[in-house]
């Protein structure tokens, strides 16, 4: 097995960015504060608790893939305050956005926020790379993704802890991971391994605890490209006008703004910048 390199949420962010550009994923221990995951989990727990496993999805695909043990809870930033506004919008991640994703687009967007509690008996995912939900960009595609899976509990190799193939963003789309190259990312609550788009990895299985294993994917991409969540309908302008306005922004609220680059200027409304208008309570 290989291993994760691994930072604090206080090392600096270069030389965390620096090992996700070398190896495609970092562990980042400690990066959501206990009074944040106290919050999270006053405000997430009692709803992921009533989800049912066996919930219908989109299609026989997506069920597959997840599933009959996994609970899902979908649009966080809609549920949660500290999602929104303490996780959704850290300065770790925005960091790092910034240094990945800003190459391609004037802006980037909040991808999805979408919990999964991986109980007794889940299986583990295929491995698979998060950016080919775009699967129509050729390749060599650039980077248009970042993601992130946040331990809310601790995760453990025994209880589902996610599979990462380090340096597979560089490998070509072939080839395949053998035992040796995947390694677990076992790591405290309030922890996050963070990975670029491109990166192979999938949810461990949880097939000798009885714990449930609780987490959350997050994930941003490219202002431009279509996300994964429908965020503006998963928090409707009634929530959204009541979260800061680089929240707002991250939700797809704002426009995507490339005049500047003799691009274009892209989700308007009447001509107008969304965001001016949810201010005016005109949305």
């Amino acid at each position: 097995m290989t291993e994760i390199a691994r930072y604090t949420a206080d090392s600096p962010v270069e030389i965390i960015g620096n090992a996700l550009e070398q190896h495609g994923a970092v562990i980042v221990e400690g990066l959501i504060d206990p009074p944040t995951l106290a919050q999270l989990d006053r405000e997430i727990g009692p709803l992921i608790s009533r989800s049912d496993p066996a919930q219908t999805h989109l299609n026989e695909g997506v069920a597959a893939f997840f599933g009959k043990h996994v609970r899902h809870l979908t649009g966080l930033a809609g549920k949660s305050n500290a999602f929104a506004e303490k996780v959704m919008c850290h300065p770790v991640y925005l960091a790092l956005c910034d240094r990945f994703l800003l190459p391609n687009c004037a802006d980037y967007q909040l991808n999805l926020g979408h919990m999964m509690d991986r109980g007794p008996g889940a299986h583990a995912q295929l491995m698979h790379r998060d950016d080919d939900v775009w699967i129509h960009f050729r390749h060599p595609r650039p980077l248009v993704q970042l993601a992130s899976v946040v331990a809310l509990v601790d995760f453990t190799r025994e209880n589902g802890a996610t599979l990462v193939v380090p340096g597979s963003h560089r490998w070509s789309r072939e080839r395949q991971a053998v035992e040796s190259e995947i390694a677990f990312a076992e790591m405290r609550a309030g922890s996050a391994v963070i990975y670029q788009g491109a990166t192979l990895h999938a949810g461990g299985a949880n097939a000798t605890s009885d714990q449930w294993r609780r987490g959350f994917h997050m994930s941003y991409t490219l202002g431009w490209l279509r996300t994964e969540e429908n965020n503006v309908l998963a928090v409707p302008p009634a929530r959204a006008r009541r979260l800061s306005p680089r929240a707002q922004r991250l939700l797809g609220y704002g426009v995507h703004d490339a005049i500047k680059d003799n691009g274009g200027y892209l989700g308007m409304v009447e001509m107008r910048d969304p965001l001016e208008l949810l201010s005016e309570g005109r949305l």
